[in-house]
């Protein structure tokens, strides 16, 4: 497994670690549903390091990234951020990632761990008949999640340096010990956050400042458990779970960054899901006291089979099971469905997931 820089500061805070996406990392430190309830009342910091990073640059990366990626490459502003997807030929989603323009023929993606490889290969497949270039920075860079309703007033102490100006989806750059930080306002949690993008060269610095404030703020460490349940809490979709290579944005409910008015690969494919497929992703919360998990059976109110749970958690926050589900929308007429475990059926009923 690989190890990101910050390995040895996760060891010393006796955090539990796991295999995830090829990476040793912490699951948790003190408790999946304390470091949770942290991030929803005062701030926590997360390793995501394992992430990739990719840099686009060229006269045609614009054209590039517009005819590989599902959203409109041209709405992007220079320090700006847009969530978006890569689709394959089928109409399916090779990856979400999130693309920043740093200039206006320079561009940041960030990939998910599990498929950096993946990623790499199809990109580099695509952008033969485009005058652009595209690196892999992956090793170089690391990241850290800072997230909660105090995460603003820790950066700006830890960087002595006010960025409330950095409005949602926003970014900007500044030097700190003589190295680039990307400092922007997003996050995988849905509280207020920001992630900070660093060179491995001074990560740990940065690390250990922010946990220097601990007392100050009443800051905890927060492992991939924790991240888990809070992007459940929320709806968002996570690879491999919600979404794959063989589920289309239709599907996924993605089609709010999925620009059909341009072409890009895929495209026609989805336009045949859009009018053919019946799955389509739901969230859900639970009427019955039971906890759903992944591949969890979910049935319609006549005891139909219609499809499965993606993810599903107990949220440390409403204190009720809850998560999402692909299923079949095919004469769906009711929003009552049952998460069927070991032959006991749990009433839930389909909302959409917010805090």
């Amino acid at each position: 497994m690989k190890k990101t820089i910050l390995f040895n500061e996760h060891i010393n805070l006796s955090a539990k670690m796991v295999d995830f996406g090829g990476f040793n990392m912490p699951i948790q430190y003190q408790g999946i549903s304390i470091e949770h309830i942290n991030v929803r009342n005062n701030v926590g910091i997360f390793d995501v390091s394992h992430m990739g990073e990719f840099f686009v640059k060229g006269e045609e990366s614009l054209e590039f990234l517009d005819y590989v990626c599902s959203n409109n490459i041209k709405k992007i502003e220079v320090n700006k951020a847009q969530y978006n997807c890569l689709i394959n030929n089928a109409g399916g989603i090779i990856d979400d990632l999130i693309i920043y323009k740093l200039g206006e023929k320079e561009f940041m993606l960030v990939v998910n761990a599990a498929n950096i490889q993946k990623d790499w290969k199809w990109l580099n497949n695509c952008i033969s008949r485009f005058n652009c270039n595209i690196f892999n920075k992956s090793e170089q860079i690391g990241l850290i999640s800072v997230q909660g309703p105090k995460s603003l007033d820790l950066i700006n102490e830890v960087f002595e340096n006010d960025f409330t100006s950095i409005k949602k989806f926003n970014f900007l750059s500044f030097s700190f010990k003589n190295s680039k930080v990307i400092i922007s306002n997003t996050g995988y949690t849905g509280s207020k956050g920001y992630e900070l993008y660093i060179n491995n060269d001074i990560i740990i610095d940065i690390w250990k400042l922010l946990y220097s404030n601990k007392e100050n703020y009443s800051l905890c460490a927060v492992g991939l458990g924790a991240r888990d349940t809070l992007r459940i809490e929320v709806g968002y979709p996570l690879y491999g779970k919600e979404i794959n290579d063989f589920t289309t944005p239709h599907e996924a409910n993605l089609m709010w960054i999925t620009h059909m008015d341009k072409d890009f690969i895929g495209r026609n494919k989805i336009i045949e899901s859009i009018n053919q497929s019946k799955k389509k992703l739901v969230g859900f919360r639970m009427i019955d006291r039971a906890i759903p998990r992944s591949d969890y059976n979910v049935f319609d109110v006549n005891k139909n089979y219609i499809g499965k749970v993606t993810s599903g958690t107990y949220s440390p926050s409403s204190k009720v099971g809850l998560g999402m589900a692909m299923i079949d929308f095919y004469d769906f007429k009711s929003n009552e469905i049952y998460i069927e475990n070991r032959n006991k059926y749990s009433k839930a009923i389909i909302q959409k997931l917010s805090i």
